[in-house]
């Protein structure tokens, strides 16, 4: 799979993002930016969430020129990072929405930098590389189950790996939504 190839899922096909370009109002969604709660997406939401921050982060890293110890290819493994760039690129939306006050994209690159140093201490503490990847450490706390071993795996195909992710994830909520209709139609009137 190539980065060019549409992203493609039952009931979904989204076009591959155009490069270096930020977010275009898509339709149907609201002209105000809102924030992504990513514990509480439908299927259809994550779906649709997940190649905007995509599209948005990709634009961000060419534009600043920023490297794998900042936005590590796997960054959409890593939950840390996840919310880190939803929220930076919520507050990129407000301080670029067209009815913002002219000072508001400093305010934006002002945050942007103590960004830059969260999502660098983040990188170097889940040990994501350019080309090569592990899940964040776990620590394990009195009474609970240790944590389990974690290894490195190679990086071969960031697009690839990516859409194995979205379309994993939006199968896991979509069981998720289809476990509690098929356990309230099953509850007595």
């Amino acid at each position: 799979m190539t980065a060019d190839e549409p992203l493609q899922f039952p009931g979904f096909q989204f076009d591959p993002p155009p490069q270096d370009e930020p977010d275009a109002e898509a339709e149907g969604l609201p002209p105000v930016p809102r924030p992504v709660n990513w514990n509480l997406l439908t299927s259809d939401q994550a779906a649709f969430e997940w190649v905007e921050l995509d599209r948005w982060v990709n634009w961000l890293r060419r534009t600043y020129g920023l490297g794998p110890s900042i936005i590590p290819p796997l960054w959409h493994r890593h939950p840390e990072l996840v919310w880190e760039l939803s929220a930076l690129h919520l507050h990129w939306l407000g301080a670029y929405h067209e009815q913002q006050n002219g000072s508001a994209p400093l305010g934006w690159h002002q945050d942007f930098a103590e960004a830059r140093e969260r999502l660098h201490d983040w990188v170097a503490a889940c040990g994501s590389r350019l080309d090569r990847d592990r899940a964040t450490r776990q620590t394990s706390w009195p009474g609970e189950e240790p944590a389990p071993a974690i290894a490195e795996a190679p990086i071969h195909d960031r697009a690839a790996d990516f859409r194995t992710f979205v379309v994993e994830d939006v199968a896991r909520r979509r069981a998720i939504e289809d476990a509690f209709i098929a356990a309230d139609r099953d509850q007595p009137e």
